[in-house]
């Protein structure tokens, strides 16, 4: 199932995305949540509920797709914990200098960060170097406490594309990563939330991103060095994972940063990322107001 979040006629819902021009808005059907975080929580019980539902929708509540305004998946009204791997692609650690860990590298972005398909990101003051990564993000379906690897995939509900902006300037010269990742915009998710029943294995996706319409990064999930179950094996026996909080899980190399010289974005560009079997998220990037 393709889940989304959008703005309809001036209402916020949450819905199953059927095709490329319709939409079963689940906010005009009785007895679902109104978010997604609570669509989430309910155990499994209205994702069944909403299967059911597809082949029988109410009349009304199927729209069409270019009425909508699309919204992150999840966003601050959710309030998702936003978990991110950091040199999780041996390559990308190679171009950026970086030594590869042998456990994970955690940090965090603020869930004021996301933002949806189409959504501005906005060039900070000060800034001097943004750049993208695209990444494959895990969506929590269950509370994950101490959990083995085993039984780790028990807890996703599912997976959507994300771009982890990054400062290069400030997280260079900060003494925290605060500013260079979780600065407002810098979190674009989605177009949708794929359940993991779509997507069998998640380490066998192409992903990739472009910058005004060139190829920048072009390379597959299989080359983790952390892979899915891992992930959540070690931040679980640390954080409590609760449904709704995401996994950022790394990029592959082909950033900005990486490259000779440079090639940062700079306001008028246009960037985007995509994930084989969720789809793609399109920013440009806007001076600030």
């Amino acid at each position: 199932m393709r889940l989304l979040t959008f703005v309809y006629r001036g209402r916020k819902s949450i819905g199953i995305d059927l095709d490329t021009e319709r939409v079963l808005d689940l906010g005009l059907a009785a007895g679902f949540p109104s978010s997604m975080r609570a669509f989430l929580e309910s155990s499994g019980e209205s994702l069944e509920k909403a299967k059911r539902l597809i082949s029988d929708p109410p009349k009304g509540a199927l729209i069409q797709r270019r009425d909508l305004h699309l919204c992150p998946p999840l966003s601050v009204e959710d309030r998702p914990k936003i978990f991110c791997i950091g040199q999780n692609y041996a390559e990308h650690a190679a171009e950026t200098g970086s030594k590869l860990s042998e456990q994970p590298v955690v940090f965090a972005k603020f869930s004021t960060a996301l933002c949806g398909p189409d959504d501005n990101v906005v060039y900070p003051p000060n800034a001097s170097s943004l750049d993208y990564e695209v990444e494959l993000v895990v969506v929590m379906g269950k509370t994950a406490k101490c959990v083995s690897q085993d039984e780790a995939m028990d807890y996703v509900f599912g997976y959507t594309c994300g771009n982890d902006v990054s400062e290069r300037q400030f997280q260079r010269g900060d003494r925290q990563w605060l500013r260079a990742k979780s600065s407002d915009s810098f979190g674009p998710i989605g177009p949708v939330i794929v359940s993991r029943d779509e997507i069998p294995d998640p380490h066998n996706l192409a992903l990739g991103s472009r910058v005004n319409g060139e190829t920048r990064q072009n390379y597959r999930t299989d080359s983790m060095v952390f892979r899915v179950p891992r992930l959540i094996e070690f931040i679980s026996h640390h954080l409590t994972m609760e449904p709704g909080d995401l996994i950022f899980t790394g990029t592959p190399p082909g950033v900005g940063l990486g490259m000779k010289p440079p090639q940062f974005l700079k306001p008028g560009d246009e960037v985007e990322v995509w994930i084989e079997k969720i789809g793609s998220v399109k920013n440009q990037v806007v001076a600030p107001a």
